[in-house]
This record gives C-alpha cells, sequence and structure tokens, in this order.
C-alpha cells in the first residue's frame, strides 16, 4: 500500500514539475512577444494588419482606453502656450554612417542612432530607436492619424524613448516611457529627394526579413521645417502590445512626395505571406475623454485655451507644407498692402513723368504699351 501511494506521489510531482516548466516556457516566449518594439523584433510575429479587430484578445493593452491613432478635430483642440517647438539632435548624419533599412513584415523600418535625440519641446529628453511609415493601396490613403476626419495618402512615426531609462525595453512600459513624431504625406507634383534616399532601395527589401544598409542622411528632412505647430496627446503604440505609454506629437504641416514615389512605398514590400504589404494602418481610436492639446491657434478652427497658470501636464507632458497658420495669413495680408501701396507709388511717379514729358515735349508721338502676358512660358 505504501508503495503504491508513493508511485502516485512521484507521478504527480512530475506532473507538476512538467506543467510548472510548461509554464515559464510560456512566459518567456510572452515577454519576448511584447519586448519587441514595432519594428526592432528579429522575427515574425503572429498578429497581422488583417485580423487587426482581434489584437486585444492577445494584447490586453490593445483594449485601453487611452489607444492610438486618433482623429483629431481642430476645432475641439485645446491652445497650450508651454508647448515649445521640438528641438532636435545629432539628426543630420554624415554619409559613411550606415543605416539598417528592414521590412519586417509589418512595414519598412530604418534603424537610427542613438546619438540621434529629442532636445527641445517635451519636459525630459527622448533618444532615437527608429523611424517606419504606415500606407494605404491604390484604392485609398492610409496615414494612421486623421484631422478633422480626413485620411493623408501615408503617414511617418519616428520612435524615441525617454532617456531616464536604460534601454528601450525598460522604457516602453514606463508611463513617460516613450516620444513618437508623427507627420501626414502627400502627394505633390515633384520627386521628394529625401524620402528618395529610402525608396531607392526598397526594391532590396522586397520580401519579409531582408535588410540593407543606407548611406546616412538628414533624417530631419522627412519631417517639416517648422517644428513649431503640432498636436499633443497621450496614447499608445498603434501595433502590438499597444502599450499606452506614447506622448505623441503630430505635426500640422505635411510632407510632399511625388505620385510615382507613393507608388512605389504601397507596392513594394510584400509581408510573410507573400502578399503586398498595404493599409498597414491601424483603425481610428475613441478618445475617452482625453484631450488634444495644439502649440498653435489654427487660422479658421481657433482651439480653446487653457486657463492662466494651467501647466501643460494637465493634459500631457510636456520641406512642403499644405496648411496656412494664423502668422502665414497675417504675413500675406501685409504682402498685400505693402504691394498696393509701392504700385501707387509707381503710378504717382509715373502720371508725373508723363506730364513732365507732355510739359517738355508737347509734338512727341503717343507711344501705345500692350500688357505683358500673364501666362507661365517656364
Amino acid at each position: 500500500m505504501s508503495r503504491s501511494v508513493l508511485r502516485v506521489c512521484l507521478l504527480l510531482l512530475v506532473v507538476l514539475g512538467r506543467a510548472a516548466t510548461g509554464s515559464e516556457s510560456d512566459q518567456d516566449q510572452g515577454a519576448e512577444e511584447l519586448t519587441h518594439p514595432p519594428g526592432k523584433g528579429l522575427g515574425h510575429t503572429h498578429w497581422s494588419y488583417e485580423d487587426r479587430n482581434r489584437w486585444s484578445e492577445d494584447y490586453q493593452d490593445c483594449r485601453g482606453t487611452m489607444q492610438s491613432p486618433i482623429n483629431i478635430n481642430m476645432a475641439s483642440t485645446i491652445f497650450s502656450p508651454h508647448l515649445r517647438a521640438i528641438q532636435l539632435s545629432g539628426y543630420s548624419l554624415p554619409a559613411n554612417e550606415r543605416l539598417k533599412l528592414r521590412n519586417n513584415g509589418h512595414t519598412v523600418v530604418l534603424e537610427l542612432p542613438q546619438s540621434m535625440a529629442i532636445t527641445g519641446g517635451y519636459a525630459q529628453q527622448y533618444r532615437a530607436v527608429q523611424l517606419h511609415l504606415h500606407w494605404g493601396a491604390t484604392t485609398g490613403p492610409g496615414s494612421e492619424h486623421t484631422i478633422n476626419g480626413h485620411r493623408f495618402a501615408a503617414e511617418i512615426h519616428v520612435v524615441h524613448y525617454n532617456t531616464k531609462y536604460d534601454s528601450f525595453k525598460e522604457a516602453m512600459v514606463q508611463p513617460d516611457g516613450l516620444a513618437v513624431l508623427g507627420a501626414f504625406l502627400e502627394m505633390g507634383p515633384r520627386d521628394n529627394p529625401y524620402y528618395q534616399e529610402l525608396l531607392d532601395h526598397m526594391q532590396q527589401i522586397q520580401r519579409e526579413g531582408e535588410e540593407v544598409w543606407v548611406p546616412g542622411f538628414n533624417i530631419a528632412s522627412l519631417l517639416p521645417v517648422n517644428l513649431k505647430y503640432y498636436y499633443r496627446y497621450n496614447g499608445s503604440l498603434t501595433t502590438p502590445p499597444c502599450y499606452q505609454t506614447v506622448r505623441w506629437t503630430v505635426f500640422n504641416q505635411t510632407m510632399m512626395i511625388s505620385r510615382d514615389q507613393m507608388l512605389r512605398l504601397i507596392t513594394s514590400l510584400r509581408n510573410d505571406d507573400g502578399k503586398p504589404l498595404q493599409s498597414n494602418y491601424r483603425q481610428i481610436q475613441s478618445l475617452h475623454g482625453r484631450l488634444v492639446l495644439a502649440s498653435f491657434q489654427p487660422a479658421f478652427f481657433a482651439p480653446k485655451q487653457l486657463p492662466a497658470g494651467t501647466p501643460s501636464s494637465a493634459a500631457t507632458e510636456e520641406h512642403s507644407s499644405s496648411s496656412f497658420q494664423a502668422g502665414d495669413v497675417l504675413a500675406v495680408l501685409f504682402g498685400v498692402l505693402f504691394a498696393i501701396t509701392a504700385l501707387a507709388f509707381l503710378l504717382y511717379i509715373h502720371k508725373q513723368r508723363n506730364q513732365n514729358m507732355r510739359l517738355d515735349s508737347p509734338i512727341k508721338s503717343k507711344v501705345i504699351y500692350t500688357a505683358a502676358t500673364t501666362e507661365n512660358t517656364a
């Protein structure tokens, strides 16, 4: 009887040991997946944009109340004088510094050196990690954020982590761990030479996991020239694991690339199934009462203003443009007034000169002038 009991006990110990080992292995595997920053993992995780509605089943943060992307309703934004211009350091890279460009199965990723950082516009400094893009398909646009419900052709994200933490892995789970700079892309009449630095190599990384080294260039040229105008809100990563640790900066000015460049962006890459990598954007997420701050007062949609003395932390802690700001409108008005004044002065001088000429030479023949054509001869 005692031997039977002993055998049963030993069997139970073996079963429990195997279960414990399996559980630890599963936890390690789950941690491995969750600690891969977007675009930085070594392999292709099991999620895809085709099943984006089911992300929350495997990643609990994806069903949180501070998710990204969002629609930015300009009329509902709150002007915050505490928001200063974004300042960048180390963004101009020499050509002899090689950068890794990869197809990770979800997007194209350019890994960035730690010498690049955000040094102004946030309460802390943030070190660069990588940049990537989101785009649509030949049938429609694919930016992640929208402005007044309008979706742009594509969107660039430059990911940074707070320098108070030792690594991206540590920072990505902290409330103030990440900062992402976002800018919209639109189609224009000419090639953008800075985006061409990336697009020239897209054919070399068509399949998932392929990578190529590209020469360094001025990464800041991928963002708007004026970094004073932007929206700020607290949100999340837009891909699993959807950590709600991102201080978002979405610039109000857009970047222009040509139609051919856009076509190359949306048709060059393929995912792990061999299908075209397109429409790699997440649907708009609910604000759930979050405030969206603006560093400026739009000319046509004046945002509400924070009460005097209200710190920006109350809501959030802190080369082509397609939108006019209030300063731009004033500049145009002053320019028009100056032009009218100058024209009136020239007409006065011309009238006086004609009068003098008639007095001096009354017998001179009359000269007829024809207006110059206004057609563009270039």
